[in-house]
């Protein structure tokens, strides 16, 4: 019998002795696994314009190493197709996950996915300064976990002088603009100034939505405007070529604040360049990825801009632009 228990007691111990040496094993196996990140990516609209931004940011974390295709990245992308509804959302769906950071194109998505968490960090682009977006606080602080890289819409002032330079002879300019986005409102107040410094009548038409934007337009160019001036809108982005088939009809020229624009129908423009703005947001991005915190991040401003042009509209129009535009059409 004490045979039988010691044998028993031998067997046990040995059985013990296998597990721990195989979980001594397993262990540096299990240390050297990588956290493969999780990102949320969401889109106020489906737009060719604001595309090129997402482009870009993907393409800095590709550079850094991060990247879906090489199983260094998680990608959770929500497009809210325009609906406010939908983008709440979605905004929530991700936050859901837990991912390591948000990445928000343009102004309302930025906004909403700073007001649903205060903790999971937010890389933004195609947005303005966090103050004029109304995300500052009474001091005047952004908010603790918004980062990434935003406009301050002073450029609108460069873009209407375009207006003047390519088209002396124009007297009114015309313009529809969204309501519902802050950045559209603060952009249109930057057009009425420019405007009446150049001593440019200026019509305004208020939109919705892009189901609107073919009747609105219409109405626009029926009082007799010299020039369209395309802001930064979702509207606009996300109906861009209606308006431009519209203005073509009445052979109105449409000036824009949005490189992107141009080579959807616009004539030219001074603005940012929206891939290197996503671009620039998204080496942000992989850095905090990469240091696995936000240590000297902060919101910065877009760093390209430029002055382009559409050269088949611009022969239309028979307009001559000189070495400082760059052609991309």
């Amino acid at each position: 019998m004490q045979n039988r228990l010691l044998k028993v007691t031998a067997l046990c111990f040995l059985l013990g002795l296998i597990t721990i040496l195989n979980g001594c094993h397993l262990s540096p196996e299990n240390k050297n696994e990588k956290h493969i990140p999780l990102i949320g990516f969401i889109d106020f609209v489906q737009d060719e314009t604001l595309a090129k931004a997402k482009n870009g940011f993907m393409d800095a974390l590709d550079s850094a190493g991060f990247s879906e295709n090489k199983k260094t990245l998680e990608v959770i992308y929500k497009n809210a197709q325009g609906d406010q509804p939908t983008l709440l959302q979605a905004v929530d769906l991700i936050i859901s996950k837990k991912p390591d950071f948000i990445a928000a194109n343009t102004t309302l998505a930025t906004v909403n996915a700073v007001q649903r968490t205060k903790e999971i960090p937010i890389f933004m682009m195609v947005a303005p300064r966090p103050d004029l977006a109304k995300l500052t606080d009474a001091k005047g602080k952004s908010p603790a976990n918004l980062f990434g890289v935003y406009e301050t819409l002073d450029y609108i002032d460069t873009s209407v002088t375009l207006i003047k330079t390519l088209f002396p002879n124009a007297k009114t300019v015309g313009t529809i603009y969204s309501q519902a986005e802050s950045q559209s409102v603060d952009a249109l107040n930057k057009l009425k100034e420019g405007c009446a410094r150049l001593g440019l009548k200026l019509e305004i038409l208020p939109v919705v939505n892009s189901s609107e934007t073919q009747l609105i337009t219409q109405s626009l160019l029926n009082k007799n405007i010299d020039v369209f001036f395309a802001l930064p809108d979702n509207v606009i982005f996300a109906s861009f070529e209606t308006i431009a088939k519209s203005c073509s009809a009445k052979n109105i020229p449409i000036i824009t604040s949005e490189a992107g624009l141009v080579s959807r129908g616009a004539m030219s423009s001074y603005g940012a360049d929206m891939y290197q703005w996503g671009y620039q947001s998204g080496v942000q991005a992989a850095k905090f990825l990469k240091q696995g915190n936000a240590k000297d991040i902060a919101p910065e401003i877009v760093k390209v801009r430029s002055r382009v042009y559409n050269s088949a509209i611009a022969k239309i129009f028979n307009v001559q632009l000189d070495s400082t535009f760059v052609k991309i059409n």
